[in-house]
């Protein structure tokens, strides 16, 4: 990291790090509202709290960073240029009690080879007091040390489906015709109850091809309709939490991309997920629903 500072309250602050993780993978971690909630507090002191969050060009999120016994930190992030796996501009506006205490254009640059990534992040900093260069260099420095070891938790799948994201969106939040697609190849689902909307859940069992029975819990966070789905997933119902997830639906040319993003709760998990075919199992499901689709 270097800093180089100007007159008064301007500072440059250069960030690099080497990620485990593939570029693709790291962006989903950088720019998904789901993924940015892991990581985001810089310590376990802070909490932060996503109270919007529209990852496009032209979109904003907007947060708010509690610490007991202080006011509260406001920050306001509002998107100039996403390339995915490649560049990300944003600009950034801290506030407290009302005032501006400082404005960042924050610049983040993505490397790398199928396993491994670099990311460079440049923030233009404009600050109220001359020390705050000191509390960016701790917060962003905390925050993508944050970020590295969650993408290095972060398995990441994508297809893209002949049919508008309405189509798409209707097969996936469906009470009844979820449950008849969901699963790899072989299995099927029992729903003990299902509530598809933002604080909602779906009680079920995954059924192997084997008469195995596999409980899961679906808890439903954050639901905007045809763009996003946030969850978490637990082994069994109010079980242990297994991964945080999310679902993106993007329409281009009449076809939608899905990217079905999981954030394992521990590295460990993810490499054991990987390690039984995770990846292959996932593609299957996203088969299922592709192939339903097409039958509509």
């Amino acid at each position: 990291m270097t800093q180089n500072l100007a007159a008064g309250r301007f500072a440059t602050l250069t960030f690099e790090r080497e990620v485990a993780a593939p570029p693709d993978v790291l962006w989903q971690a950088w720019t998904a509202p789901a993924a940015r909630a892991i990581w985001a507090a810089p310590s376990p002191a802070v909490t932060v709290d996503f109270l919007e969050a529209d990852t496009r060009v032209g979109g904003r999120e907007v947060s708010l960073c509690r610490v007991a016994g202080q006011p509260d930190i406001r920050c306001e992030c509002g998107w100039l240029e996403l390339q995915p796996a490649r560049r990300s501009v944003n600009y950034e506006v801290i506030s407290a009690a009302g005032t501006t205490q400082s404005a960042a254009l924050v610049t983040a640059d993505l490397s790398g080879t199928d396993e491994r990534s670099r990311l460079v992040v440049t923030v233009q900093l404009s600050a109220l007091a001359a020390d705050m260069a000191a509390g960016y260099r701790a917060g962003f420095g905390a925050g993508l040390e944050n970020l590295a070891e969650v993408a290095e938790r972060t398995m990441v799948l994508q297809r893209v489906i002949k049919a508008p994201r309405a189509v798409v969106w209707g097969a996936w939040m469906n009470a009844e015709t979820l449950p008849s697609w969901w699963g790899p190849d072989g299995f099927s689902c029992r729903t003990r109850r299902i509530d598809l909307r933002q604080g909602g859940e779906w009680v079920f069992d995954m059924i192997g091809p084997d008469g195995t029975v596999f409980p899961n819990h679906h808890r439903y966070h954050d639901v905007r309709p045809e763009e996003r789905i946030g969850y978490t997933l637990h082994w069994g119902e109010n079980g242990p939490k297994h991964a945080d997830a999310w679902v993106s639906f993007e329409e281009r040319d009449g076809a939608t991309t899905i990217t079905l993003g999981m954030v394992f709760s521990a590295v460990a998990e993810f490499r054991t997920a990987k390690g039984f075919g995770a990846v292959e199992l996932g593609q299957q499901t996203l088969g299922k629903l592709e192939r339903f689709v097409a039958a509509r």
